[in-house]
């Protein structure tokens, strides 16, 4: 007789659930072992931290345990070897996911293309980010409340194919408030400013505090950058069109991603001394 044979051993494996049910088909199971991650908690911890209640939750964790995903000890709760295993998984997916619940239609309508695949797999780090839809007339001043935080930073950084029209007088104040600038550019808008606009770009590029930079390939995005209290990223539409719809993140592991991304940018452009 084979052991799958015994009606107890059969019966005990079809009262449980499928692993996916038990990780997803509860928030509160799912935010309980989120919060376990973080070492052993007390159940009242578990309790505030999830703003319910005792009666609500107990019969969530006794899921949890029936299926060998924490252990109980003095009314204290931790997760087991497998437990930690399928949390250190589920974190990033569960990262991802909010990121994209915060505006679907948005992102589902982005060209990702340009970010790397090692910074595609932590876009969760984005989750507490807004999706700012800038009325059409205002398309010259899209990233106004962006801006405006950068006129309180230390340094900004920033990697673009374009600038506004009036880029000339905002980087002319930034240096008058000792804002350090550092500009990554494609060669389309390097080309423009030297064609176009060559006299507001000679007198920027002989600022101690705008430094310029080139990277060698066409960008496959409209603009991306930090300051001390923000990042920003205006991806293309899936089909290379255009609109004023931008990401606009305050969190500092938000932050922190975006410094990455302008890094990878930044580690294949060269300095632009000098206009040829």
């Amino acid at each position: 007789m084979f052991i799958t044979d015994y009606p107890n051993v059969r019966n005990e494996k079809q009262m449980k659930k499928p692993l996916l049910d038990v990780l997803f088909a509860s928030k509160k199971r799912k935010d309980a072992l989120l919060l376990l991650q973080e070492g052993p908690q007390e159940m009242e911890y578990l309790l505030k931290s999830l703003d319910t209640t005792r009666q609500a939750l107990l019969p969530q964790i006794k899921i949890l345990k029936e299926h060998q995903l924490v252990f109980e000890y003095d009314d204290s709760y931790e997760l087991t070897s497998i437990g930690k295993l399928l949390v250190d998984y589920i974190k990033p997916l569960v990262g991802t996911l909010e990121t994209f619940d915060t505006d679907i239609d948005f992102w589902g309508t982005r060209d990702l293309d340009f970010i790397p695949s090692h910074l595609l797999k932590e876009i969760g780090c984005l989750d507490k980010c807004g999706v700012i839809y800038p009325e059409l007339i205002h398309i010259y001043d899209a990233h106004k409340s962006y801006h405006e935080t950068c006129a309180i930073s230390n340094s900004l950084f920033a990697v673009t194919t374009f600038v506004y029209p009036d880029f000339y007088e905002m980087f002319t104040r930034f240096i008058a408030s000792n804002i350090k600038s550092t500009i990554v550019m494609s060669p389309s808008l390097y080309n423009q400013l030297k064609t176009e606009r060559y006299s507001h770009f000679k007198q920027l590029l002989n600022s101690d505090l705008m430094c310029f930079f080139l990277y060698p390939e066409e960008m496959n995005f409209l603009s991306f950058g930090y300051n001390d209290y923000q990042f920003v990223m205006t991806p293309l539409k899936n089909k290379g069109e255009f609109d004023i719809k931008h990401l606009l993140c305050s969190s500092n592991k938000a932050r922190e991603w975006g410094k990455k991304l302008c890094d990878y940018y930044f580690k294949d452009s060269t300095p632009v001394t000098e206009i040829y």
